[in-house]
């Protein structure tokens, strides 16, 4: 699906639940559905911390136009009007116009070595880019991922209260009735309690997970969000080794390292470049007319080659030289020391990776097994011959089941896709279409930006921002009660 398609879908849901609520035909708003896929396209598309990294394609391709620049021809114009007197002649006024044009015929190989370092500078640009754009989808699936989760563990701790809100109904029941302690519907009362807790953090964390899947997105923070991908169980068949050997391969950014150990041999070789001569060729054209004492003029042309060798200079070329040479060996080691990251960062990944799979058949018995326990529990209390303990401790044992079940899917989930970031996979062709048509236009950017025009509808309606003394004023208690 393409991605303008989407967003105006999206757009469309959106005015229709508010004419919905206006109406009074619905009471909240239609949240819009969206699928995994959709939301990385929807970021490759619209994020804006990869427009900020892909501007840096437009810096690094000016450097490479001003390397070339520096080896081509260069023309200046100028001209000059002049009047002198001495005392022995009359006062002269002169104009005089001309034209020189210069071209480096030799540099020692400094320009080749600097168009060269550009060069390389543009490709690490690009390839910085797209490194950023699998980062990016990886932070996309693991927002959308913790999403999901955190929605499930609100399911599963608000069962925890309805089912203990059921056994305090139940408790307090059997106390009217004489049946039971009044210990017991105090204890229930406080685990009652104790789960209503867990429940409002469930819920603030899933609104927190979604905030961060919307701002990935770079959509309206309150768009309300209806995820329609869930976990599925897709095994990983690629041996570890393998894994790491594509790395080497793939890895964006390990390409990058070597283009950097690649431009600081070439600014070696600029830096040598300095024990050379330069040779540099120059043609120019001048015009000359006179004013006074009588009028006059002249054309004139000229060529030259010219020779320039720095034959001592304090030591500058040989600390420029000792310069890029460390600085190249800095990049060697760097380049090693990336390699051992990734190594370790694939493996790091694809050890939780198989502990998640692993998790995953151990908690699902676990749940069937801890449901049935509580039911036993429940049932025996009811009958009298359990404790309040048994109820506590089976309920809680059922609730660490079902969510230690859910953390060892999306565990799964968000650790396979870490795997193949690390491995350097790249974007899938319906991806990189969609962040072809990401926009780097700044104007466009802030006038589409749902932050800022959060901002401009919020300041036509709010009153004059408070200042900062007024702010501190407050929250140091200050402030008069009015």
């Amino acid at each position: 699906m393409k991605i303008s398609r989407q967003i105006k879908k999206r757009q469309q849901k959106i005015a229709l639940a508010l004419a919905s609520v206006m109406l009074g035909l619905m009471p909240a708003a239609l949240a819009a559905d969206l699928s995994l896929q959709e939301a990385v396209n929807m970021a490759l598309t619209q994020n804006t911390s990869l427009k900020v990294t892909q501007k840096g394609e437009d810096t690094a391709d000016a450097a490479l136009k001003k390397a070339r620049g520096s080896n081509g021809v260069s023309v200046t114009a100028s001209d000059t009007l002049s009047t002198s007197k001495s005392s022995d002649s009359d006062r002269q006024a002169r104009n005089g116009a001309g034209v020189s044009a210069s071209l480096p015929l030799y540099t020692g190989g400094q320009n080749q070595a600097n168009i060269k370092k550009a060069e390389l500078a543009a490709d690490s640009a690009r390839l910085l880019t797209d490194r950023s754009r699998e980062n990016l989808k990886l932070s996309v699936i693991k927002a959308y991922y913790d999403a999901l989760e955190a929605k499930k563990t609100v399911a599963v701790r608000q069962e925890t209260v309805d089912k203990y809100q059921e056994h305090y109904t139940n408790v307090s029941q059997l106390y009217s009735a004489g049946a039971k302690a009044r210990i017991d519907v105090i204890r229930s009362s406080v685990e009652l309690s104790n789960a209503r807790q867990n429940l409002i953090k469930a819920q603030n964390s899933y609104e927190v997970d979604l905030a961060t899947l919307r701002n990935y997105l770079n959509i309206n923070r309150t768009e309300p969000l209806n995820l329609t991908t869930d976990f599925s169980y897709d095994a990983f068949g690629i041996a570890l080794d393998d894994c790491i050997a594509y790395a080497y391969t793939n890895r964006k950014d390990l390409r990058v390292d070597q283009y950097k150990v690649e431009q600081q041999e070439q600014a070696v070789k600029a830096a040598k470049a300095g024990y050379l001569p330069s040779v540099s060729l120059s043609l120019g054209l001048d015009n000359t007319n006179v004013f006074q004492p009588s009028s006059s003029s002249s054309q004139g042309a000229s060529a030259s080659v010219g020779l320039k060798w720095s034959i001592f200079d304090g030591g500058v070329t040989d600390a420029a030289v000792k310069t890029a040479q460390t600085e190249y060996d800095v990049a060697k080691l760097n380049l090693l020391k990336d390699k051992e990251d990734v190594d370790l960062a694939v493996r790091q990944a694809y050890y939780n990776m198989r502990e998640a799979e692993k998790r995953l058949n151990s908690t699902q018995d676990a749940v069937h097994q801890a449901e049935e326990d509580a039911y036993i529990a429940r049932e025996k209390y009811r009958a009298g011959e359990g404790l309040m303990l048994d109820i506590i401790d089976a309920q809680e044992a059922l609730s660490t089941a079902q969510l230690n079940y859910i953390s060892a899917q999306y565990d799964y989930a968000r650790d396979k896709a870490s795997v193949e970031n690390a491995m350097g996979i790249s974007l899938s062709p319906a991806e990189k279409e969609a962040a072809a048509k990401l926009s780097t236009d700044v104007a466009a950017t802030l006038a589409s930006s749902p932050i800022e025009q959060a901002g401009v509808a919020a300041g036509a309606d709010t009153q004059p921002a408070a200042t900062p003394a007024a702010v501190a004023d407050e929250l140091a208690g200050n402030e008069e009660t009015k």
